[in-house]
């Protein structure tokens, strides 16, 4: 009895193969714990663009909003359960199997723990992109900005976008997102539906 060849994996399938295992190596998403934790040139370089939104922002709270902005998100990301990106975790989320984890969601958490700071020199708004756009989801965040200032004067606060990890930068330099104003997004729905 002779020897069976062994089977060789045409080329084709063996290039599929790897594509595939890079593709779900790039979206692998470190465990909330592993999350890079904010340095202090990182929260320094947010305390400063927070600081010079406007003279009248207060020194100590635009450090303490940076503190909180970077902080609280990586908590969030273990309450959440964050093991996916955040497309992924998303669809557990509205399927049952994570608690919480929506971008709205972290953008009403992380609100709700600026608030408890009682900023005086620092307002907080919240803002909605792609409503307008039937191709994207829609996506919440949280603006900070000077005392009246819209929040097109202000700073995104996106803890959704990397899952845990902040973004942060100007509203009017966030091209990925095309933001308005919550309430804006909710009168426009408002109309649509009675027509």
């Amino acid at each position: 009895m002779q020897p069976q060849p062994i089977p060789k994996t045409p080329l084709p399938k063996t290039a599929a193969l790897l594509a595939s295992a890079l593709l779900l190596a790039a979206c692998a998403t470190p465990r909330p714990e592993d999350l890079p934790r904010p340095t202090g040139a990182d929260v320094a370089e947010l305390a400063a663009a927070i600081r010079a939104l406007g003279p009248e922002v207060d020194e100590a709270e635009a450090l303490r909003a940076a503190q909180i902005a970077y902080e609280y998100p990586l908590q969030l990301a273990v309450e959440y359960e964050i093991e996916d990106p955040p497309y992924i975790h998303n669809i557990k989320v509205n399927n049952g199997t994570k608690p919480r984890g929506l971008c709205y969601q972290w953008a009403d958490d992380l609100e709700a723990r600026l608030r408890m700071e009682g900023f005086d020199t620092l307002d907080l708004h919240r803002a909605i992109a792609n409503s307008e756009n039937a191709w994207r989801i829609e996506h919440s965040t949280v603006i900070v900005s000077a005392p009246g200032d819209d929040m097109y004067d202000g700073i995104v606060l996106d803890p959704w976008r990397w899952g845990g990890e902040l973004y942060w930068g100007a509203t009017v330099d966030d091209h990925e997102y095309p933001w308005l104003p919550r309430q804006e997004v909710f009168r426009r729905k408002r109309e649509r539906s009675v027509q």
